[in-house]
């Protein structure tokens, strides 16, 4: 499942690093995906809406046993 969420995780990437950020994938535990922003995602005030409505709505919608993803 780590090597989907990666799959899936590079196609947002591009999105991410336009706007001087990007997304690193710690670990995958029973469906939650774990993962730390970096770059301007890393101390932005939208850091929390990009993770829930968009970088967990996709994860989700890619793969459906994805249950949640949180920052690390």
């Amino acid at each position: 499942m780590r090597d989907k969420v990666e799959e899936v995780l590079d196609k947002i990437r591009p999105s991410l690093i336009a706007d001087g950020g990007n997304v690193e994938l710690i670990a995958v535990d029973d469906g939650v995906v774990k993962v730390k922003l970096t770059g301007a995602c890393g101390g932005c005030p939208m850091a929390t809406l990009t993770l829930k409505m968009g970088i967990e709505r996709i994860l989700k919608q890619e793969i459906p046993e994805v249950k949640e993803v949180v920052a690390v």
